[in-house]
C-alpha cells in the first residue's frame, strides 16, 4: 500500500512528525482489552517478572479502575497525576508525586479518571502523560520497559493516546474467547492499524487469558488470522490468580514459586521478544475484519 501524504485533517488529528517522548531508550509497550477481561492483572505481573529480571520498570495505569498499580502496592492506591492536577500545574507537581515505587521496586503511576457519568477518562490519560513529559519524568528514571494498562471497550481519542502521540510503539490485546471479549480485541485492533499506518505503533499481539468457554482457543485463533497477528502467550484459568487478586497483590508476590507464575515470566519474556519484531510494511493490514 503506498504512502500518502497527510490530509489538513490528518495532520492535526494525528499530530504527525512529534518529537520522541524522550531521549532515554526504553521498550513501551501497551496492554489493551476490554474491562474485566484481566488486562491489569496481566499488566502487573508482567511489571513484576521483568523487575525480577533486572529490568527497571515503570507501569502507568491508564484504566479509572486504577487497579494494576495497587496490586504492585499491596491493594493501597496511588494518588492519581489527574486529582493532583485538579490543585496545581503540571509544572508544578512534583516527580515524587505522580511516581510512587511498587513490589519489587516498579514505578508506579496512575493517570485517574473523573466520577462516574462525569467527564472524559480518556482525558486524564492525556493529562497525566503530559505531566510526566513535562517533568523529564523518563530521563530521570530512566526505566528500560514502560508498560500502559489502558481500558479498551471503547478506543476513544484519549484512550488511543498513549497509540497515536509515540508513547506506545507496541500493543497488544488481551482477551478471552467470549464472544464480547473478541468484539472488543477487534474494535482494539481497528484503532491500533489506523495508526500502525502512520508508522506509530503495532500490533504486537494476542494474550489469551482463558475463561475456558467452548472452543476458546479456535476462537482467538481465527481472531488472530482475521487480523493477521498471533498468540503471543496463553494464561490458563487458575485458582491462584483469583485468590492474589483477591489478597490485593500479584500471582508474582503471592506463588512466586507456583505455576502462574512462571507462566508470567513466560509471558513477559515474550511480549519483550515481540517488540523486538519489525513488521514489513508490505504486510500491512486493511482495516477490514469479519465475524
Amino acid at each position: 500500500m503506498a504512502q500518502t501524504s497527510p490530509t489538513v485533517f490528518e495532520a492535526t488529528f494525528f499530530e504527525f512528525d512529534r518529537p520522541p517522548v524522550s531521549s532515554h531508550p526504553m521498550t513501551c509497550f501497551a496492554l489493551y482489552g476490554k474491562g474485566g477481561i484481566g488486562k491489569s492483572t496481566t499488566a502487573a505481573n508482567i511489571a513484576l517478572a521483568l523487575a525480577e529480571s533486572g529490568k527497571t520498570v515503570m507501569l502507568i495505569g491508564c484504566d479509572p479502575k486504577a487497579d494494576s498499580t495497587a496490586l504492585l502496592r499491596g491493594g493501597k492506591p496511588v494518588e492519581t497525576v489527574l486529582s493532583l492536577l485538579r490543585t496545581r500545574h503540571k509544572s508544578q507537581l512534583r516527580l515524587e508525586e505522580m511516581v510512587t515505587p511498587g513490589r519489587g521496586g516498579v514505578l508506579c503511576v496512575e493517570a485517574g479518571g473523573p466520577k462516574p457519568g462525569v467527564g472524559c477518562a480518556g482525558r486524564g490519560i492525556i493529562a497525566a502523560l503530559e505531566a510526566l513529559k513535562t517533568q523529564n519524568a523518563f530521563e530521570v528514571y530512566k526505566p528500560d520497559v514502560v508498560i500502559f494498562d489502558v481500558l479498551g471497550d471503547v478506543v476513544c481519542g484519549g484512550f488511543a493516546m498513549p497509540i497515536r502521540d509515540g508513547w506506545a510503539k507496541n500493543i497488544f490485546i488481551v482477551t478471552s474467547g467470549e464472544n464480547m471479549a473478541i468484539h472488543a480485541a477487534a474494535n482494539i485492533a481497528v484503532a491500533v492499524d489506523t495508526f500502525a499506518e502512520r508508522g506509530y505503533a503495532r500490533l504486537g499481539g494476542l494474550i489469551l487469558n482463558c475463561r475456558d468457554v467452548p472452543r476458546e482457543l479456535e476462537k482467538v485463533e481465527e481472531l488472530a488470522g482475521d487480523i493477521h497477528t498471533r498468540i503471543v502467550g496463553i494464561l490458563p484459568r487458575s485458582e491462584e490468580v483469583q485468590k492474589a487478586d483477591e489478597a490485593g497483590v500479584t500471582v508474582m508476590e503471592a506463588a512466586p514459586e507456583g505455576p502462574m507464575a512462571a507462566e508470567y515470566r513466560r509471558l513477559a519474556k515474550a511480549v519483550l521478544d515481540a517488540c523486538t519484531v519489525t513488521k514489513p510494511a508490505a504486510e500491512r493490514r486493511e482495516s477490514a475484519f469479519k465475524f
